[in-house]
């Protein structure tokens, strides 16, 4: 999605951007762009992830982020390209991006942190970013959410059966006893 920062300027299209204070969606369509000047709210986070071909990921990106005032700058960098690590995140404060070190990296504003894991999707194993709580507990991906709902109902199926398998035998025993337990 193009980010539009200035009525004069062309888009900039980061790989993620994470802003709180807009509706998800806008029509049937979704949104297209983000118009800073429409929206009314610059992201709290903006998210690059380094490619094969380096797109100014740790400078001019670095710098025009910085000038819009986004809070955090996320970039990933899983392949370790250029020389830099595979996570630096930075903080505007005062003005001026400082790199955060340490992860997962809390936005207090956001009441979010984001951080990298091992994990698994579409049966792909490898290092992903994550949600974490404020506690740096990890927060589930939406298809392990699906997975865990999964398995509490098969759980709950299994703990149905377990007891309707119960109740049957003690009806069987009453019944053996002379009892009717209807």
């Amino acid at each position: 999605m193009g980010l539009y920062y200035a009525p004069d300027a062309d888009a900039i299209v980061p790989d993620g951007i994470l802003s709180l204070k807009v509706p998800r969606r806008r029509g049937e369509n979704g949104r297209f762009s983000y118009v800073l000047w429409e929206e009314g709210a610059i992201p709290t986070l903006v998210l690059e992830v380094v490619s094969r071909t380096y797109r100014g990921e740790y400078d001019s990106k670095l710098n025009l982020y910085q000038d819009i005032g986004i809070p955090f700058y996320l970039v990933f960098n899983p392949l370790l390209r250029r020389k830099h690590g595979p996570f630096e995140c930075y903080r505007l404060i005062d003005g001026a991006y400082q790199r955060q070190l340490g992860e997962p990296v809390w936005m207090p504003d956001a009441g979010i942190a984001i951080g990298r894991g091992e994990g698994v999707y579409k049966d792909w194993r490898r290092e992903w970013l994550y949600w974490f709580d404020q506690d740096g507990q990890r927060l589930p991906a939406p298809e392990e959410q699906v997975a865990q709902e999964r398995q509490r109902a098969d759980q709950a199926q299994m703990r149905a059966e377990h007891e309707r398998q119960r109740v049957a035998a003690l009806e069987q025993q009453l019944r053996e006893q002379g009892i009717d337990p209807g």
